[in-house]
């Protein structure tokens, strides 16, 4: 005897205009939160938690060297 071999059962979606209208706006909702949601988690990650401080006052350095200028004639090399 010959056996019929059964074919898969097909699914099928139906959904009207304001169905999709309303996935469209659950989605957007979704899109535009996570959005929000990264923009605040940006500006909080690259924030520093704390001022950044070189470790010392202004005018608290009393080994500063003066500043030495080269004119044009000494930067060149002689041969």
């Amino acid at each position: 005897m010959a056996t019929r071999k059964r074919q898969p059962a097909k699914i099928k979606f139906e959904l009207t205009r304001s169905g999709i209208g309303g996935i469209a706006i659950v989605c957007f909702c979704i899109f535009l939160w996570m959005f929000l949601l990264g923009v605040w988690t940006g500006q909080s990650l690259l924030k520093p938690a704390e001022p950044v401080s070189a470790g010392f006052e202004a005018g608290e350095i009393q080994d500063e060297k003066p500043i030495v200028y080269l004119k044009a004639e000494q930067k060149k090399r002689k041969p």
